[in-house]
């Protein structure tokens, strides 16, 4: 037997995972078990978590990979700091400290942290690095479903690297074109993530979610920070921005010329101009990636595309280059991001450095991103009975029957089944649940359970093979990664008092047969629903669409704003105690509200640090 750990860590949503003779079998991200969103730390956790999963000690682990290299990296922000002197000093003096006493010696902070786990762990011999861009790379491509496919990686940034195109076939992986720092799209639209109000490296997709909003008309504005040729690549002009030296993003020239300053979050409202800016800079992302695809589709001619990299989230982007029809197969590893980067390190190493076999499963290697932790029936109880919740069990019949009930007559549930989804998005397993025909259910649901700006859109789970009934797609998407437009049949047209509404206030239009996961400009981020991969959700939205006609549920993480998404089940009890939740389904087990001690609740809502 053969085992690799691969680790990511230092930067932002550390993770760990192990691979056992070549197959994924256990993934988390630290964040789900310390409870701190985006946790940068050393994952202790995730790896005690897959250790533990695998039945295996780190002593009898073959080979601990990280994510990338460090000496690179510092070499970046060296040759970075040199280019730009005397500016950025300030942020020269905090950074180099930290990269002195720690980073810059990696092997040996992560050899020190490791042992930790077990004292028989003696040697650092084992440790490897990856690069970022191929560690992505790698998680895109070999869990693929593809023999053969062109990678592409956008990001904030690596080590150099910002944008790369691989070729992957078989067992082996190529990196073929680079665009380095500090010409980034991911730190581009971060930027503007930041101007619009928003917590950088975490508030991007409400950047995106605001967009459909607006009007791009900022586009030509955007243009003059950036030079994008035809083939997709481009250059971003460094006298508007300060995210390479300084402790911001943008810089007064930036703000000058779009005429307004960086949102204040804590007293400035969301106007029109927010907006439109969001909406600018999404059309301006979409227009990159389709360049770039499309140069990459012709030069290679290869069929498959992967996406990696914490651009591939863009949602809206992906579903761009699906509906341009530019490659035949599209296919996003589902922790696209930094998280990611730990199963990617390891699986570069299996094949690219120890050169095993690869064999391609046609429905992907991700086991439906649900590689986190699992609670057995008895220990749900235990856990409940320990913090005085009230609850009954039921067989998996009445279960499943019961909960579609609830749905049909709009509660708001908390589902908690199986194993703990990798990646950022909720799959069925730790997500809450709605009705999608109620037309106030995406306001409340915001407002009265998540506690975050009520512009946010939801996401429909359907049927798998009833998507193409209710969204214009033919694809798969299992992982809630491709943004649809809702079937032209179950549209209701807006008329022109109502298009000409501001922004928000076209939330109380309804606007489909599914009002609370239809956005304003009527798409939707669909996850397609596969009993063979999520059987209790599979069969709890068909028997939903048994008793009301519709194989759609409404399906968000299992999460309050500014709280990771829960892991175990007294996270689940404490939100549920904590929102507006009429109903929690842990395991056999359902949880009324009305039946549960009032001096359990909590005040939720400032629970977490907002993001």
């Amino acid at each position: 037997m053969s085992s690799i750990l691969g680790i990511s860590a230092f930067y932002h949503d550390s993770a760990a995972c192990i691979l056992i003779n070549g197959e994924i079998v256990a993934a988390a991200q630290e964040e789900r078990f310390t409870r701190k969103k985006h946790d940068p730390s050393y994952p202790y956790e995730a790896i005690e978590f897959v250790l533990n999963y695998a039945n295996l000690k780190l002593s009898e682990v073959d080979q601990i990979v990280f994510f990338e290299k460090p000496f690179l990296k510092f070499e970046r922000l060296l040759e970075t700091y040199v280019a730009f002197a005397p500016k950025g000093f300030v942020s020269f003096s905090k950074a180099m400290p930290l990269w002195i006493k720690e980073k810059l010696f990696q092997k040996n902070l992560l050899f020190n942290k490791l042992k930790e786990h077990d004292a028989n762990y003696i040697s650092d011999e084992n440790i490897y690095f990856s690069d970022h861009h191929l560690s992505h790379a790698a998680s895109a491509f070999f869990p693929s479903p593809f023999e053969e496919a062109v990678i592409l990686t956008a990001d904030g940034v690596g080590e150099w690297a910002t944008t790369t195109v691989a070729v992957g076939k078989g067992n082996k992986l190529d990196i073929k074109k680079e665009i380095h720092f500090p010409h980034s799209l991911g730190l581009l639209y971060s930027a503007f993530t930041y101007y619009t109000g928003f917590k950088v490296n975490s508030g991007e997709y409400k950047l995106m979610g605001l967009a459909p909003y607006g009007k791009p008309i900022y586009e030509e504005k955007i243009k003059v920070l950036i030079d994008i040729k035809e083939d997709g690549s481009f250059r971003l002009n460094q006298k508007y921005f300060n995210y390479a030296t300084g402790l911001t993003m943008t810089n007064d020239k930036f703000h000058n010329l779009f005429g307004q300053n960086p949102r204040n979050p804590t007293n400035e409202k969301l106007t029109q101009f927010h907006m439109d800016i969001a909406a600018s800079i999404q059309k301006i992302t979409e227009d990159i990636m389709i360049k770039l695809t499309r140069s990459i589709r012709n030069e290679y001619n290869i069929r498959n595309l992967c996406l990696a990299g914490g651009v591939a989230l863009n949602c809206v982007a992906n579903g761009k280059i699906l509906e341009e029809k530019i490659f035949d197969n599209i296919w996003i590893q589902p922790a696209a991001g930094d998280a990611g980067g730990s199963l990617g390190a390891a699986l570069a190493l299996w094949y690219l450095d120890q050169k095993n076999e690869r064999k391609v499963n046609p429905n992907d290697c991700m086991k439906g991103s649900y590689l986190g932790s699992e609670f057995t029936q008895d220990e749900i109880e235990k856990e409940l009975k320990s913090i005085g919740a009230n609850f009954d069990t039921f067989d998996y019949e009445n279960l499943i029957n019961n909960t579609s009930k609830y749905l049909a007559e709009e509660k708001a549930i908390g589902w908690f089944q199986g194993r703990m989804e990798f990646g950022p998005r909720a799959l069925g397993c730790r997500s809450i649940l709605a009705d999608p025909r109620s037309e106030l259910m995406q306001k409340n649901l915001n407002l009265k359970v998540k506690y975050r700006e009520s512009f946010r859109p939801f996401a429909p789970s359907v049927l798998k093979e009833d998507a193409k009934d209710w969204f214009d797609i033919n694809v798969e998407s299992p992982y809630m990664l491709l943004v649809a437009n809702i079937k032209s049949e179950k549209k209701i047209e807006m008329n022109e008092d109502q298009k000409n509404l501001f922004g928000i206030d076209k939330l109380n239009i309804k606007r489909s047969e599914i009002p609370a996961v239809t956005h304003v400009d009527y798409s939707a981020r669909v996850q397609s629903v596969d009993k063979n991969t999520n059987k209790p959700y599979y069969d709890l939205i068909s028997k939903f669409k048994e008793k009301t006609g519709c194989s759609v549920i409404v399906n968000t993480s299992f999460n309050v704003r500014g709280e990771p998404i829960v892991c175990t089940p007294k996270d689940a009890f404490n939100c549920f105690m904590g929102t507006e939740l009429d109903y929690l389904i842990i395991g056999n087990c359902i949880l009324d509200k009305n039946k549960q001690d009032s001096k359990l609740k909590k005040d939720y809502s400032k629970e977490f640090e907002l993001d």
